[in-house]
């Protein structure tokens, strides 16, 4: 295990001058290797640190935006489709567009149980847009042979 005390005042105070300039730890270790031919592992350069008191400045993290999604575009009407490849567990699916420009893919199972998953959350269609929704699926279902 290294010891702090086999730096001189001066490797202690470039070291420190690094820090301040944002190095990290890997940097201090590289310095210590390249600069000052100490080799020292990673854990003693983290333990080397903390004898030394010195403050690692942290890189603030850049979040990554979420990919937000255009604002639905009202259509005025409802439009229903049928997918070609069923989803699993389902007898027939498709999607639907409600006349406010939300999305949403629409399923019958096996018992003939509707089910509707919007692509926004908690979004619930006006009843003249469901109504319509169930009159273009019966006849989408009806041309299908289904």
């Amino acid at each position: 295990m290294f010891s702090a005390s086999k730096l001189t005042p001066d490797q202690i105070a470039t070291l420190k001058e690094r820090a301040a300039q944002g190095a990290s730890m890997s940097d201090l270790q590289r310095v210590l290797k390249d600069e000052f031919g100490i080799s020292i592992t990673y854990m003693d350069t983290r333990f080397l640190v903390l004898d030394l008191g010195i403050e690692l400045i942290e890189e603030t993290k850049v979040e990554e935006k979420k990919e937000e999604k255009p604002a639905p575009v009202p259509t005025g009407t409802v439009e229903v489709t049928m997918d070609t490849l069923t989803l699993p567990g389902a007898l027939v699916s498709g999607k639907v567009t409600f006349s406010d420009g939300e999305t949403a893919i629409w399923m019958l199972d096996q018992n003939g149980r509707p089910g509707l998953d919007p692509d926004t959350p908690g979004y619930r269609p006006s009843q003249e847009d469901v109504m319509e929704f169930q009159v273009q699926l019966r006849a989408l279902i009806q041309k299908s042979g289904l």
